[in-house]
């Protein structure tokens, strides 16, 4: 990851952003590629909600809207809704999370990613937060 990776302190939570993806004010993120994107929970939100213990994915083939509450994350702490950062077709779930949920913790940009999207509008994704507004965003609700 080297330079792609830059390390923010909000209200005293340490967390690690990535310079290529974009976020959204609920925490999620994601990366596009070809039309689909890779989505996934910020490292804020697993420092937020602690050790995950389980996750709800969505079904394959499923039509998402931007925002819409597409999959659930358990934490010892509480369960968080996730949502769909842009339009379209979920193609693919990360099924390991069934078994290791814990990988949204250790790696919540890479084999912690939740589900991908075959993006309706690849135009939607410019309107995702850049890093620095995601960093905004944090800051706001927490200070």
């Amino acid at each position: 990851m080297g330079g792609q990776v830059i390390e923010v302190e909000v209200a005293g939570v340490r967390f690690l952003l990535r310079k290529d993806l974009r976020y959204t004010e609920s925490d999620e993120w994601a990366r596009l590629e070809d039309g689909v994107a890779t989505v996934g929970i910020t490292d804020f939100a697993q420092k937020e909600l602690k050790d995950i213990v389980g996750v709800e994915l969505p079904e394959k083939g499923r039509k998402v809207k931007k925002g819409e509450a597409v999959a659930t994350v358990e934490s010892i702490k509480a369960t968080a809704d996730i949502y769909a950062p842009l339009s379209g077709e979920i193609v693919d779930v990360n099924e390991k999370l069934l078994d290791q949920p814990e990988l949204i913790n250790d790696d919540p940009y890479g084999e912690g990613w939740i589900f991908k999207i075959k993006v309706e509008d690849p135009g939607e994704f410019e309107s995702l937060l850049t890093p620095e507004q995601y960093v905004e965003s944090v800051r706001k609700r927490k200070e």
